[in-house]
Order: structure tokens, then C-alpha cells, then sequence
């Protein structure tokens, strides 16, 4: 794989990082700010898109944006699993860190947060 692609549109505030560009791919909706695009067979991220980029990257006093992965719920577990492992691989590894937010000991939801490096090299 070449170095990742950076792409900003600033018409729509959206940044997509490409991968491998021009690869067929299905695209799956992290939430409503990520679009995630993968090759589901060669289990890989061939793009990802932030919407509202200029928002979501900008640091809060308490740090960096964490956003939840709802639309992992709406995926088949054979999906869902696809995805989580290439959201823990390079070259995502190194854009987004996934960790869990525990509201109640009853309740748990995936996050994830931009790296600053990731920020960095968008800019």
C-alpha cells in the first residue's frame, strides 16, 4: 500500500482518506459523521470520509472529539466483525483509536477518537 490519499473538500467540510483509490468497495456507515469504505474480501479500508471534518477535529478543553460506532448495531455479525478488525489494523490503527464508553456497568458503546497525527497530516 502507497501513503494514504488526503482529500478536503471545503465546499462540504468533508476529509476522505483514500487508501487504495479507484478499488471497488462497499461503503459502511460508522455513524453520521464516518463513512467507511472495504473491500469485505481482502478485508481491508479502502477509504474513509469525515463529515463536518472542521468540527470534529477541532480539540475541546477535555481533548479530542470521541464519536460513537452506532451504525456498527445496523451490520450482520458476519459484517460487524469484518469491520472491527480492519478498524484495528493499519492503516486505520493509525487515523482512529477505538476504545469503549461504559455509561452503566450495563451498557457499553464503541467510540472512536481521531490520533493527532492523523490531524497533522491532514492539514
Amino acid at each position: 500500500m502507497t501513503a494514504p490519499i488526503f482529500n478536503y473538500d471545503d465546499a462540504g467540510d468533508t476529509l476522505t482518506i483514500s487508501f487504495f483509490p479507484g478499488e471497488a468497495a462497499t461503503g459502511i456507515e460508522l455513524n453520521d459523521n464516518l463513512l467507511l469504505r472495504i473491500n469485505k474480501e481482502r478485508r481491508v479500508a479502502v477509504s474513509l470520509s469525515v463529515f463536518n471534518y472542521s468540527i470534529l477535529t477541532q480539540k475541546t478543553e477535555a481533548g479530542l472529539w470521541s464519536l460513537p460506532l452506532t451504525g456498527l448495531d445496523e451490520l450482520t455479525d458476519a459484517t460487524r466483525q469484518i469491520v472491527w478488525g480492519i478498524l484495528r489494523q493499519e492503516p486505520l490503527s493509525e487515523i482512529l483509536s477505538v476504545s469503549t464508553y461504559t455509561p452503566s456497568l450495563l451498557e457499553k458503546q464503541l467510540i472512536v477518537t481521531f490520533r493527532d497525527s492523523a490531524l497533522v497530516a491532514a492539514v
